[in-house]
């Protein structure tokens, strides 16, 4: 008897079925993540309550709106050397203390300032402060201040300067010395050290 070994009849169209399944599998790859990116895409614009907002600023970044007012401020004749020292002093006081802009004043441009609301001033040309003996005084950035509390404010005036300048800071704002530093640069580099009457906290 002959010995019969089955074979395998090859699959009609073998070939291009293999060809057919192949780009159908490459297609699939490529439109899977399409898909997903519009599913997504989608789900953002229904299912969520409105457009997504943007950062929030951080605190301290944004100002309260500042009036544009002149603050009400005397403005007392002063002698020429006085007058002369305090309107190189205001020529060069900053722009801006921390985030309060300066204000207008009512009078004496050229010997007051003012910044903020509620505004913190300056005043050149004051009398220099009587110091009792048992009251401190302050060096802040070179230059020694005289501090006296008051109901609604701190009132710091230079005691070591030809010509004495006054900073009222309202109780409005924490950590009163802390505004008094860009001001002492300015008095630094346009009001000269005075030659006498220097209280001696003034030298450390």
């Amino acid at each position: 008897m002959d010995q019969i070994t089955p074979t395998r009849e090859p699959a009609r169209g073998a070939g291009p079925d293999r060809t057919t399944r192949q780009a159908a599998i490459w297609a699939t790859v490529v439109a899977l993540p399409i898909a997903v990116l519009v599913g997504l895409f989608a789900f953002s614009q229904i299912g969520g309550s409105g457009p997504v907002a943007g950062p929030s600023p951080s605190a301290g970044t944004t100002t309260a709106p500042q009036p544009s007012t002149p603050v009400e401020m005397a403005a007392p004749e002063l002698a020429e050397r006085p007058a002369v020292v305090c309107r190189a002093l205001l020529s060069m006081v900053p722009p801006t203390l921390q985030d309060l802009r300066q204000r207008p004043v009512s009078a004496g441009a050229e010997q007051n300032a003012a910044y903020g609301e509620p505004p913190i001033t300056v005043a050149c040309g004051v009398p220099a402060p009587q110091i009792p003996p048992t009251d401190n005084v302050w060096v802040v950035s070179r230059v020694c201040w005289h501090s006296v509390e008051q109901a609604d404010a701190m009132v710091f005036t230079t005691v070591d300067r030809e010509v004495p300048v006054r900073v009222t800071v309202p109780r409005a704002y924490p950590e009163a010395l802390q505004w008094l530093a860009p001001l002492s640069d300015s008095i630094v580099e346009s009001v000269p050290s005075a030659t006498s009457g220097i209280p001696s906290g003034c030298n450390g």
